[in-house]
């Protein structure tokens, strides 16, 4: 065979996946939840080896978008601090802070109140040693007393926020096969990653109207679905709750992409330089994520004592907090390409038609009273 007519080398495969190919082999099938934890945050995974953020990485955060964005979270935070009586000392918690641009955002807003920087700690939940760095740079300057930690601290009052950060964490997928439910593992074939079913069925269970936490056993669905399972991210969410009603006093704000309610279907996806890729193409090299049940968060923390409000809209939370007042104070000031690009920031972030930020991105706040928070207050006119 001349040189030109053979067949192209199988491309080299990357670290993450090496190390999952010795694993399985040794070891047998993996959940979809170990294998995507490994492909996150393996020494060579995605957080330690990639730019996730921004036009030049794989995806653009509300933060990113607009500075309006966390300033108006900052608002949202420092107003819940001040309805709880200013409790100090606290702690402000972002979970997955990224470049630190949200949170960079809410210290220019918070910061105004000088009781705030004298009782408050700063606590990033950030697993990324590069990423601690850059946070550490731009944070730095606005406030005295910042800490890095693997989970949030919940020994005293915390504000926290976490934006685009529970699709992260992982998720099991069960499928419908033969009346029964069986989980989806990632075995080999040929000595490549591909995805299978485990050869024993598993019990799926759910919370029953969500207020005490109740469980019932759930019925297989039609022959093929798939339904997706978030253990990690309802007991973070049940010890988040559990301290906020412990302290009498606190706040939580989750943002994300999901779902109000559970149902068929499958949200796992691979994200790399803005384009969906095959979920077991080139591990370690693309950000995997899967849509947020938001009805078991709220069950969550209802069952830990807590109160839920929401899920709503980003869009709808956003325009409660003020988000036009704020579009036309900035603009103000601006010329008018700096108003054409504000209003164009405002439609990306609260636009309600199909697809867009406005009504993908969910919001949750949870609190230790009963009293809707503002942005989650209902529309006037309303049954409250």
């Amino acid at each position: 065979m001349s040189k030109d007519a053979r067949s192209p080398s199988p491309p080299t495969p990357t670290p993450v996946a090496e190390r999952l190919i010795r694993r399985i082999g040794l070891n047998g099938p993996i959940s979809v939840a170990d294998f995507m934890s490994a492909c996150l945050t393996d020494p060579d995974g995605y957080y330690a080896s990639q730019e996730p953020f921004g036009t030049e990485g794989d995806f653009v955060t509300a933060p990113e978008i607009s500075q309006m964005f966390g300033e108006l979270i900052g608002a949202f935070l420092l107003d819940r601090w001040i309805s709880d009586g200013r409790p100090a000392p606290f702690d402000l918690v972002e979970l997955g802070p990224g470049r630190g641009t949200l949170m960079h955002d809410v210290l220019r807003v918070m910061g105004r109140d000088p009781r705030f920087v004298r009782s408050s700690r700063v606590v990033l939940v950030e697993a990324s040693e590069r990423l601690k760095q850059a946070q550490r740079h731009r944070l730095a300057p606005l406030h005295p007393n910042i800490a890095w930690a693997d989970a949030p601290p919940l020994d005293r009052p915390f504000y926290l926020v976490a934006n685009e950060f529970f699709d992260a964490l992982p998720v099991r997928q069960i499928v419908s096969r033969g009346g029964r439910w069986f989980e989806r593992v990632v075995g080999l074939t040929d000595g490549e990653l591909a995805f299978g079913l485990s050869p024993f069925p598993v019990t799926f269970r759910a919370p029953v109207g969500g207020a005490e936490g109740a469980l019932r056993e759930v019925p297989p669905s039609p022959e093929g679905a798939v339904r997706e399972l978030r253990p990690a991210a309802d007991i973070m969410m049940a010890d988040i709750a559990r301290a906020i009603a412990t302290h009498g006093v606190g706040a939580a704000l989750v943002i994300d992409y999901g779902y109000d309610s559970p149902g068929d279907g499958e949200t796992l996806q691979a994200v790399r330089a803005h384009q969906s890729v095959d979920v077991l193409d080139r591990p370690g090299e693309s950000d995997l994520s899967a849509h947020v049940d938001f009805s078991a968060l709220a069950a969550a923390s209802v069952a830990a004592g807590a109160f839920a409000h929401g899920p709503v809209g980003q869009g709808a939370m956003l325009l409660q907090l003020g988000l036009l007042e704020r579009a036309g104070r900035l603009g103000a000031g601006a010329d008018a390409d700096g108003r054409a690009a504000i209003e164009a920031a405002v439609h990306r972030l609260a636009g309600d038609g199909e697809g867009e930020m406005g009504t993908l991105f969910r919001a949750l706040a949870v609190t230790a009273r009963a009293a809707p928070p503002p942005g989650f207050q209902p529309p006037k006119g309303s049954a409250a």
